[in-house]
């Protein structure tokens, strides 16, 4: 029987940003593979490579350099028409600053991923009202941004990233504008969600953060500098 295929491959990946006159080398050769429902956390220091590969796995940026291959895709590869649709279809994404509309309710906000997609009116609103249950905020569907506190607000970004069931679930710093009892609730959010079967790749600069991972991949000078699957997860 064949081993089932890994949610992410990244073979090779180099990234190199020109600045001026200056190549900047952001990754170098990396190597990484993410098995489906893994909650993965990637932690370094200011210029150590996370955000660009946060960037390359998100779709957000292409490598110079290497293979990409997303739920079986090869994504290195793609236009900028092509890396949207794989976005919208295999990527939910949570933020520090939430990134959500202020002028929009809840119910909106989460359905705004469903629009794109071409979904009925119908089929948006049932789905979103199921995430922001999903959440804990089935009660708030109709209140705007600022009526909600930084939790909720977190918790609605977090519905609007499981709305279209994504293979994967990318947060950046999910808790850093949060008060720390708030980012521990936060936490448990995406432990529930874990359980429930999502893959999930978390950015931190936290260890305490990012031992609740079953696993920690730390990046230093553009490279993986460890890979470690905790204790408690094997």
């Amino acid at each position: 029987m064949a081993a089932p295929l890994p949610l992410i491959s990244l073979r090779g990946i180099t990234r190199i940003y020109q600045a001026g006159r200056e190549q900047v080398r952001a990754l170098d050769d990396v190597d990484l593979t993410i098995q489906r429902n893994e909650y993965l956390a990637v932690m370094g220091p200011s210029g150590s490579g996370k955000s660009t590969l946060m960037n390359i796995i998100g779709c957000l940026d292409t490598p110079t350099a290497g293979s990409y291959l997303l739920n079986g895709t090869a994504v290195e590869g793609l236009d900028d028409d092509a890396l949207a649709r794989i976005r919208n279809r295999e990527i939910g994404f949570v933020f520090q600053t939430f990134n959500l509309l202020p002028r929009a309710d809840a119910l909106h906000n989460v359905e705004l991923p469903l629009v794109y997609a071409g979904l009925s009116i119908r089929e948006r609103r049932e789905r979103a009202r199921e995430a922001l249950a999903q959440v804990g905020l089935a009660p708030e569907t109709k209140r705007r941004p600022n009526e909600l506190s930084g939790g909720q607000r977190q918790r609605v970004a977090i519905a609007r990233a499981l709305v279209t069931s994504p293979s994967l679930i990318l947060a950046d710093e999910p808790t850093g504008n949060l008060d720390s009892k708030t980012g521990e609730e936060i936490l448990a959010v995406f432990e529930t969600i874990h359980r429930a079967g999502n893959s999930i790749i978390l950015v931190t600069h936290d260890e305490n953060i990012a031992r609740r991972a079953h696993r920690i991949v730390r990046l230093l000078d553009g490279r993986v500098s460890s890979d470690v699957v905790r204790e408690t997860a094997r």
